[in-house]
């Protein structure tokens, strides 16, 4: 009997899955693995809110897993003790797994792969959570990309090569010898406190969950995507995010599915929103293909003259921040979304970060790492990428000298007040014409909406105007001391 084993990581899903499909048309028996060992996998390593989700979503793929006869083994690191353990119990031949493209994974695989190939083992990777590998896609010279227009057009034409998603496969068997492994609950991926109740609250976890979502996506919201996706209070994106993380739904099916309902007649007019979806699911490929080829943009900026800003240390800032209470509403609000649900809207995760970054002028790495311990999609690309773009130091970054204003934009992208009105309760009461800037409201008004400004709402705790001059100064100043280094 020929045995194989598919260690699962990021691809916690039975449909196509290159690894699984692997297995299942090539073994006489399956063994189905999950080893956690997160002190290998790096800043990758997942987040608080990111283990509440791997806790359910490995809780689904075991359920699906035993449906089709081939139950789920759960094991600790480390992961060469673990899977040479499990190939001796079962006596496997050949190891399937899929990509994961991040540093630490990449480092430690490549020693895996090379290790149980001397064996004489047959080790096998794919590709479950890319339309195009990182190397891939390259300019005319071969280099990588760093700016994302030419990229995206790059792709575009590439679209119709990209392999059709698989079905899963109906029925696996097990081999006789059935390894044991942990209890689920022993690894303690859950939170000790009330917080994943507010995760809970907001998704639904697992592979089934992931295509309803995409579902509901399609038949609500992508027709009107390009114009409904920036509004913060509006259901206009897909919150796949995590899905996609997590594996449990690849990017061909969500490509997929969105193609096919240009199809549908109903939806004759959604051309522009479908390729708009497409788009932001290629932006997801744009920063894994960065963090393959840049690796230390995870700590150091890609634009290497950032090694000059002088980034504030303001410990009380920082904190204020995090916790929602910076007097800045729609800042506060976008913070408070996501320490209760694990989520923030992207277009105020924009305007959060460039408070933090260019108002507060605190290192880009400090937003990081709390976005990397409170979202549930916390991807370490993703969140790279996104943190180096909002400080200007990145790939196809916003300009140094953009420096949002949070009013502004709470004004363009909440103009019903939606969205401040359900995530800063104690603002709830006052007037549209302040509640986006309550500190210009006249103390009457202030008292009539029961809102007292440093009590139960703080003040503001930076000046927008003098912060954005600040950092325009200091800008203009690495950029002066990088033209005048020495070459």
């Amino acid at each position: 009997m020929r045995t194989a084993i598919v260690w699962f990581r990021r691809d916690l899903r039975l449909a196509d899955n290159p690894a699984l499909r692997l297995a299942a048309s090539l073994a006489d028996a399956v063994v189905p693995v999950y080893i956690h060992a997160p002190e290998e996998e790096g800043a990758g390593a997942p987040g608080g809110a990111s283990r509440w989700w791997l806790h359910h979503s490995l809780r689904s793929l075991a359920t699906d897993l035993q449906r089709i006869g081939s139950p789920l083994t759960i094991l600790r690191g480390p992961t060469l003790n673990s899977l040479q353990r499990l190939i001796d119990q079962t006596g496997s031949t050949a190891i399937y797994w899929n990509r994961v493209y991040e540093p630490a994974f990449i480092e430690r695989d490549a020693k895996l792969k090379s290790h149980f190939r001397e064996q004489g083992l047959e080790v096998q990777s794919g590709n479950a959570s890319l339309l195009f590998e990182p190397w891939e896609v390259a300019t005319g010279s071969g280099t990588p990309y760093r700016v994302f227009t030419p990229y995206w057009r790059q792709c575009q034409t590439r679209l119709g090569s990209v392999p059709k998603a698989a079905a899963p496969p109906k029925k696996l068997a097990s081999p006789p010898n059935l390894p044991s492994g942990v209890a689920l609950d022993d690894l303690a991926l859950l939170p000790t406190r009330s917080w994943g109740d507010g995760l809970a609250a907001a998704f639904q976890v697992g592979e089934k969950a992931a295509h309803q979502a995409l579902d509901r996506f399609v038949e609500d919201a992508i027709a009107d995507y390009d114009t409904r996706r920036d509004f913060a209070a509006e259901p206009g994106t897909s919150r796949l995010s995590a899905h996609l993380h997590f594996g449990e739904i690849s990017p061909r099916q969500a490509v997929e599915v969105a193609q096919s309902a240009a199809l549908h007649p109903q939806r004759s007019g959604a051309s522009l929103g479908i390729e708009t979806f497409i788009k932001e699911i290629v932006w997801r490929e744009f920063a894994h293909h960065l963090l393959f080829h840049y690796p230390q943009t995870v700590s150091e900026p890609l634009d290497v003259r950032f090694n000059a800003l002088p980034w504030q240390v303001d410990d009380a800032g920082l904190k204020a921040w995090c916790r929602g209470l910076t007097g800045i509403p729609i800042v506060d609000a976008g913070m408070r979304q996501l320490y209760q649900t694990g989520w923030m809207h992207n277009r105020v995760r924009m305007i959060v970060a460039s408070l933090l970054c260019k108002n507060l002028g605190i290192h880009w790495r400090e937003g990081a790492a709390w976005f990397h311990d409170t979202l549930v999609d916390a991807d370490l690309a993703a969140n790279t990428f996104g943190w180096q773009w909002a400080a200007g130091c990145g790939a196809d970054a916003a300009p140094y000298y953009r420096i949002f204003n949070p009013t502004l934009q709470a004004e363009r992208f909440d103009p019903k007040r939606l969205y401040i009105r359900q995530w800063l309760p104690e603002l709830a009461a006052l007037p549209d014409a302040y509640i986006h800037q309550p500190v210009t409201a006249p103390l009457s008004v202030l008292r009539a909406a029961g809102v007292t400004l440093g009590k139960n709402y703080p003040s503001p705790v930076v000046d927008l105007k003098a912060t954005r001059d600040r950092a325009l100064a200091a800008y203009a100043h690495m950029r002066a001391a990088s033209s005048n280094a020495p070459a």
